[in-house]
């Protein structure tokens, strides 16, 4: 009898080289195991080691229903050096976003944010820690205003915004967001879920409408300055599809 054979399906590659790996991580998938999905089986970890045929190790993380870039070091001195750049806020981060409402053009949330504690996986971590100054950076790239009444409206309306954290709390950007009443669409914790059903309902689209799109930061051992870019999947660009939007973005 011959078995089928078990096609494990590969992430996107945007960038490698001896030290470094990253690749554009799809909304939906964990960055590693975590007692957040116990029931959980893939992992994007796990894929990319076998992928490039070596241990990586994270240099940062990405929500699980965020997509976009994700980096990865090839030893654990390179993960060490890349992750003091990020503590030291030094790594220019940039995402893109679907969000309620008509933003200002530009502004900067400075908004400090209490640790997220999960309560399966942060059992033991202290419970009342102080907020911890965050900040983030936004830019309005186009609105939109649909005749679809949502609630007690009869039209709703949209913005699609460029954010550029200069922190890396926990659900920052989700978080701030949600903090001046634009929450990002398809956000189910911090979101609006009448808003995040019309989407699903309109455009069929079931994600967080969040994706980091460009990682910019020195290389460890080239000490060069590098910019990673990743390419929105076929539900966000849909969606911009939809709302005449797909111009806006570089």
């Amino acid at each position: 009898m011959v078995l089928d054979k078990v096609v494990t399906p590969h992430l996107e590659i945007l960038y490698q080289d001896k030290y470094l790996v990253a690749v554009n991580k799809p909304s939906g998938l964990l960055v590693h195991r975590s007692m957040i999905d116990k029931y959980e089986t893939r992992f994007a970890l796990q894929m990319v080691r076998n992928q490039v045929g070596q241990h990586v190790y994270p240099a940062h993380r990405l929500d699980k229903p965020t997509s976009g870039v994700l980096l990865f070091a090839l030893n654990p001195d390179i993960a060490k050096q890349v992750g003091g750049q990020f503590a030291a806020h030094t790594v220019e981060k940039t995402y893109l976003a679907v969000v309620r409402g008509f933003t200002d053009e530009q502004g900067i949330i400075d908004y400090a944010l209490k640790e997220e504690l999960d309560k399966k996986s942060d059992r033991q971590a202290k419970q009342n820690k102080e907020a911890k100054d965050a900040v983030t950076h936004y830019q309005r790239l186009a609105t939109v205003e649909l005749d679809e009444p949502v609630g007690r409206y009869a039209t709703s309306r949209y913005s699609l915004v460029r954010l550029m954290p200069k922190t890396g709390r926990k659900h920052q950007l989700r978080r701030h967001f949600k903090h001046i009443f634009h929450p990002i669409v398809g956000d189910t914790t911090h979101g609006d879920g009448k808003h995040n059903q019309m989407f699903r309902d309109k455009f069929s689209c079931h994600r967080l409408l969040l994706a980091a799109t460009c990682l910019s930061f020195e290389h460890p051992v080239f000490q060069e300055r590098i910019s990673i870019e990743a390419g929105l999947d076929e539900s966000f660009a849909s969606v911009l599809h939809h709302l005449n939007w797909l111009d806006n973005v570089d």
